[in-house]
């Protein structure tokens, strides 16, 4: 698979979880943890896209801020409200053990579809401008 192949994958997966976090509250079924995890991953894929586009290796990670940096140690600026991703990374790991978070209100959701859909748009731009 060529680097091209891999990109759009990656930025198909991301794509995939954005559309999850941005089906709402539908039912009290549906756990406002579980869409900010889509809206964690939905940035995560964006960033490792990124990654393989600037060709800069990446571990297994759920870490936003560990990904910042590798794509700033590739040169690219990272503008500082951009910096505020990092809390999406809590919502990898934190929210998936009952009892160990507090419950993910409705502001915080819209706040973090709102970070996943900033992040996808500017890992997209760079992505779109490097080709």
């Amino acid at each position: 698979m060529k680097n091209k192949d891999i990109i759009s994958e990656w930025l198909k997966r991301a794509r995939n979880n954005l559309e999850r976090t941005r089906a709402e509250k539908i039912s009290d079924e549906l756990l406002y943890e579980d869409l900010c995890f889509d809206a964690q991953q939905a940035a995560e894929k964006s960033l490792k896209a990124l990654l393989v586009r600037l060709d800069k290796p990446f571990p297994k990670t759920h870490s936003i801020g560990m990904l910042l940096k590798l794509i700033e140690e590739t040169g690219v600026e990272i503008p500082d409200d951009i910096n505020r991703f990092k809390i999406l990374t809590n919502y990898a790991v934190d929210t998936h053990y009952p009892g160990m978070y507090e419950p993910v209100s409705e502001e915080e959701y819209i706040d973090a579809l709102y970070l996943a859909v900033a992040v996808f748009e500017w890992t997209s731009k760079i992505i779109q401008s490097e080709s």
